[in-house]
């Protein structure tokens, strides 16, 4: 079972209890991301991230790492669209370590300028890494054109003109504004005494300002199709297609988590066995969800050999058509049913993935659901939700197209 509490700072706190495992997941979640920047500010949230490792008043970088280290722990953060995370996962014997430790870096950052200047320059080369990863900027650059004009578009790594300019001062009135306790959900899943680690986190916590809740991830964004070729000097295309997807919020959540499950999630799938076992042309095919609060797309990925676009595009539309005729059957849908229950079910068994579900769905919906309600709500799917989806989401007239690879002398839009 769960338990909540909100501080009267605005700050939640989640936990599981795990009595069965010996360990504790700690993470600290920030409703901010990519999505509540502007032009001027994005890639600040990622940048904030960095810097938070890089030194306390009371800590040094090494001081955090070596923390940590000493009792064999894990800790790390990612940036996302729409929130930021900060997590460990220690022995329990360690907890009240992992809270010193993650509120000393929340709070207490220090932002030298001579760090600052330093991590601009690894956060520098992260961008130029991700630049060389064909699979990667293939996403990214039709995420940029389908969400257009929003902040949606943006990428979490932001500008290289930004990260080189950033000032300490712009971090520091950036947080004022969402590092606040409207904006921040701590969750806890493992073998834990729950009143004392309330009272340990009230005793970091209670000086927080309760602030104002980012609510930018709570608007509705316009799908707009898009194409768009990206050239590289590489030696396969990369081929990414997309379509208006399922939110988080959305009631069909859990059935386009099963429709993909079906049609290019898995080795099984409609998309794996058409194009790389009967045909065999690509090594690498996949489709998968991207779902925010009240948007999402359906993404499908190729990497292939430029001479068989065309023809991989052809089978893929192909299928999508045999799926709007044909439909799925229900002996298909209550297989996969069981293949979904089943990885979630086992997921379970995790500490760190206990505290990231509940901490997800606490940030970006206020809301958690049993492992029980979720496992009742995919039993729950019918014929006809997936029905329905396929109707909904396959809009081929509405197809995005992304290609990255020696791509001058593709015509894109006839594709």
């Amino acid at each position: 079972m769960f338990d909540t509490i909100k501080l009267q700072n605005g700050i939640s706190i989640v936990m599981e209890q795990m009595t069965s495992v010996r360990s504790i997941a700690l993470g600290i979640f920030i409703k901010n991301g990519s999505i509540n920047e502007t032009a001027k500010t994005n890639g600040i949230s990622h940048f904030i991230e960095h810097m938070l490792f890089k030194g306390t008043e009371k800590r040094t970088s090494k001081d955090i790492a070596e923390e940590m280290d000493n009792i064999g722990g894990q800790l790390n953060a990612f940036t996302s669209k729409e929130y930021t995370c900060y997590y460990a996962r220690v022995l329990d014997t360690h907890i009240d370590i992992a809270i010193d430790v993650l509120t000393d870096m929340l709070f207490n950052s220090k932002f030298n300028d001579i760090d600052i200047e330093k991590e601009s320059k690894v956060i520098l080369e992260e961008i130029s890494m991700y630049e060389d990863s064909p699979d990667d900027v293939v996403f990214t650059e039709l995420q940029k054109e389908i969400w257009k004009n929003s902040p949606l578009g943006y990428s979490v790594l932001g500008s290289k003109e930004n990260v080189a300019n950033f000032k300490r001062q712009d971090f520091f009135d950036y947080m004022k504004e969402k590092y606040v306790g409207e904006n921040i959900v701590i969750a806890i899943a493992g073998n834990f005494d729950k009143q004392k680690i309330v009272d340990s986190l009230k005793d970091k916590l209670l000086t927080i300002p309760k602030g104002k809740e980012n609510l930018e991830a709570d608007n509705k964004y316009i799908y707009t199709p898009a194409r768009t070729k990206i050239y590289k000097d590489i030696e396969q295309l990369h081929l990414a297609l997309a379509f208006d997807g399922v939110p988080i919020k959305d009631k069909y959540n859990y059935s386009m988590s099963l429709l993909n499950a079906i049609f290019g999630g898995g080795m099984s799938s409609i998309l794996f066995q058409k194009v790389r076992e009967e045909q065999g042309l690509a090594y690498s095919i996949y489709s998968y969800n991207s779902s925010y609060v009240n948007n999402g797309l359906f993404n499908i990925y190729v990497g292939l050999n430029k001479s068989q676009l065309e023809k991989t595009i052809n089978i893929i539309t192909t299928e999508i058509n045999n799926l709007k005729k044909n439909k799925i059957s229900k002996e298909q849908i209550e297989k996969t049913k069981e293949q979904l229950k089943s990885n979630y079910i086992m997921g379970l068994e995790s500490t760190s993935n206990r505290m990231s579900s509940i901490g997800r769905s606490k940030i970006l919906l206020d809301k958690i659901k049993t492992p029980d309600e979720i496992i009742e709500e995919v039993d729950l799917i019918q014929k006809e939700d997936i029905d329905y989806l396929i109707d909904k989401v396959f809009d081929l007239e509405k197809m995005s197209i992304s290609i990255v690879g020696k791509v001058d002398d593709i015509k894109i839009q006839n594709l």
